[in-house]
Parts: C-alpha cells; structure tokens; sequence
C-alpha cells in the first residue's frame, strides 16, 4: 500500500528508503548511522548510539607529584624469617655472626 509523505515546508522533495527498516521517508529525514558511515537510517528507531569501543584510545595523562619524595623500601628479606603470628620480628641471615660450629646444629649430612 503506498504511503504519502508530506514533504511541504521541507528544503528537498527528496524521497529515500532507510536502510534498516525499508521504509519509504523523506530524504532530510534520512541520516548517518554512526557506527556505520556507509547506512541511511531513519529518526526512528533506527538509528543506533555511537559505540564507544570504536573510538579511539584514550591518551594517558602525565601526573606527577607536586613534592616527590624518595621511596624507601618497604620489601621483606625473602631469605629473612618472621617469628610468631603476634611477634613480627624479622630474622635475617644477612647479620647474623654464629659460624655452622657454634649455632647449636651439630648433625652434619653425609652424602
């Protein structure tokens, strides 16, 4: 059945179809899809939102800080021992003095 479109008061006497939804609309009433430039769709309903995924990257901002301060180590020996759940203290190889003799250990290992 064939539809009239009023097109008075219209710029062009344009008539188009829409590419998703085939039906007949004037031609100012046409647009762009934004996710796909190459479609004419309609205002009405056939038209989609811009897809943020096809935008391009966000660029990365350079922040610095007004008053750096050097970072101190906070890292844990991993050779170190901590004893206890309720005592943190942190046993490092690094100081210790006792030679093999001397600590207590007297099994030696045999191959």
């Amino acid at each position: 059945m064939p539809t009239f479109l009023d097109t008075r008061g219209l710029a062009s006497l344009a008539i188009g179809i829409c590419d998703r939804c085939k039906m007949k609309r004037t031609f100012v009433s046409l647009g762009i899809d934004p996710n796909f430039p190459g479609l004419r769709v309609c205002d009405q309903g056939c038209k989609d939102n811009l897809d943020p995924y096809r935008l391009p990257a966000r660029k990365t901002e350079r922040i610095n800080l007004r008053f750096a301060r050097p970072d101190v180590s906070v890292a844990v020996d991993p050779d170190a021992l901590i004893t206890g759940p309720y005592q943190n203290y942190e046993i490092s190889p690094e100081n210790n003095q006792d030679t093999p003799s001397n600590n207590g250990n007297l099994d030696n290992l045999s191959p």
